[in-house]
């Protein structure tokens, strides 16, 4: 189980003191591995979601304002995207398996110290340190995908598996959250804390390790890389509760892009850079993180306004609610292993593609959600449609993202992937919650007239009548977002098909030519 540096000659272009890892194929517990791997990933996504619908109770338990509160969930999503790239590159450098067992604690102790907390200071802090062990643990998991099963049959339905939590995860969490919040909403942290050791024991034992590499720590990049990422996602995210013109909006924004810039200045002459250009520089990998963070930005989305309307408008339970989303589980986990069958035989770009059109047209059907709908007619059809076009995106832009990546730069290869997901998500509810809001503001000014002359002639029934104008102006708001998502797939469907010109031969020859393997 020792992680010894192996000496080798450094590939081309590469920095004299980075060492290549040798191949970890062939391990004879490839199952368990992949169990442990895959639990991993579904905790780290799950916990996106699972707090949501615990935090009315949150608020009650230990005072959270109004304008505090949105950080329970801010808190997780900025650590976690924020540090992606440099636990990435740490797992490059001191060895995967170690950093992804430290992050894996680490977020099952974090989630112990959420469930005990007592006021709001720890609980954000316990956030924080849960996104810090996500940010560890979840690029290494790839990773450790990408080394530890060889090219070609077992590493596609590995990656299948691990595509299936990750897109499974957001709706899992909605499913767990409410039931734990039946018990005690301090149940969706402890959840984690038992899962995390158990996969941490387990992994020492059934993971193979990773040579180290001697190379060095990018301090300076990891330094701006991760503060502007922070920074941008706070502010995209702030956007979407106040305005674009806010001070504080535009002062984050603007702080994250000259802080990326600079990154990327550093990254452009750095020998030991965080995220060395060749990772973006080829075509196939490049167009895989490009839609990623298209579909993260459109179907973050969809969660979140879809589980609004869910309660606030149809009236659901917080339990009822979370299983009205367990059909998006099912439906992505039949579709990914669908996909990781036809990748064998078909190009990537055809199966996301397709799988992008079939999303779009679940986005179309949401938008057309009215105050009387039905779960059975109008959610559950659309639901089915956007959860399998889901499955077939994931699996293969998730193989592209990571082909022909050198086995050295597989974490922080990974850690890219990941990243735009989460940025993706951020620019999303930000952009889609302006387009909600404003539309909802339109709508109320249209209503208005009519509402006041309903109050007045019957003013018992004021209340009565200004809830029903909030669910139709919220509705339309929320259809409107649902219409911006749906055309947001549509174009990542045309960059897929347009862009993406991998063969599906390549990919069982770890992205290069098939002739050549």
């Amino acid at each position: 189980m020792s992680e010894d540096v192996i000496k080798a000659e450094p590939p081309e272009g590469r920095p004299v003191d980075t060492v290549a890892e040798p191949a970890a194929h062939g391990h004879r517990n490839l199952g368990i591995a992949l169990a442990l791997i895959s639990m991993a990933q579904l905790m780290v996504v799950l916990d996106g979601t699972i707090v949501n619908i615990a935090l009315p109770h949150i608020q009650n338990d230990l005072g959270f304002s109004n304008a505090s509160l949105p950080w329970v969930v801010n808190a997780y999503a900025l650590a976690f995207g924020g540090l992606l790239l440099l636990g990435g590159r740490i797992g490059d450098i001191l060895g995967r398996r170690k950093v992804f067992i430290f992050g894996v604690v680490l977020f099952g102790i974090a989630s112990f110290l959420g469930g005990i907390a007592q006021n709001e200071t720890l609980l954000l802090a316990s956030r924080i340190l849960q996104g810090l062990g996500a940010a560890a643990a979840s690029p290494n998991a790839l990773a450790l995908i990408t080394t530890t099963f060889p090219a070609g049959k077992e590493r596609n339905r590995a990656m299948a598996v691990y595509a299936a939590m990750s897109g499974a995860g957001a709706a899992v969490g909605l499913i767990l959250g409410g039931l734990l919040t039946e018990a005690s909403w301090r149940w969706t942290f402890f959840i984690n804390t038992p899962i995390g050791l158990v996969v941490a024991v387990l992994a020492i034992r059934f993971l193979g390790g990773s040579a180290r590499q001697t190379g060095k720590f990018d301090l300076p990049g990891a330094i701006t890389g991760t503060v502007g990422l922070t920074s941008l996602v706070y502010g995209l995210t702030h956007a979407a509760q106040s305005s674009w013109g806010d001070a504080e909006t535009v002062g984050f924004i603007a702080a994250g892009v000259v802080l990326i810039g600079v990154f990327l200045a550093i990254e452009a002459r750095s020998r030991h850079a965080l995220m060395p250009f060749r990772i973006l520089a080829n075509r196939t990998r490049g167009i895989s993180f490009f839609v990623m963070l298209i579909v993260g930005a459109a179907l973050f989305s969809m969660f979140y306004f879809l589980g609004i309307f869910i309660q606030n408008v149809l009236g659901y339970s917080a339990l009822k609610t979370g299983f009205a989303f367990l059909p998006f589980s099912f439906g992505i986990v039949l579709a990914a292993q669908i996909a990781s069958v036809l990748i064998a035989r078909m190009d990537p770009r055809w199966i996301s593609g397709a799988g992008a059109a079939i999303a779009a047209g679940g986005m179309f059907g949401f938008t057309q959600l009215e105050l009387d709908s039905s779960y059975l007619t109008h959610l559950l059809p659309y639901i089915l449609l956007l959860s399998f076009g889901m499955g077939l995106i994931f699996v293969p832009l998730t193989l592209t993202a990571v082909s022909g990546v050198a086995n050295e730069d597989s974490g922080v290869g990974s850690a890219v992937l990941n990243t735009v997901q989460q940025i993706g998500g951020a620019i999303g509810l930000a952009l889609l919650g302006t387009v909600s809001t404003n539309a909802i503001k339109d709508k109320f000014t249209e209503l208005a007239p009519g509402l006041a002359q309903a109050a007045q002639a019957a003013p018992d029934q004021a209340k009565q009548l200004e809830g029903q104008a909030t669910a139709i102006a919220t509705t339309h708001g929320f259809t409107t977002a649902f219409l911006v998502s749906a055309f947001m797939f549509v174009g990542a469907a045309a960059v897929t098909l347009i862009g993406l010109s991998v063969k599906h031969e390549d990919l069982a020859n770890d992205g290069q030519p098939a002739h050549l393997g």
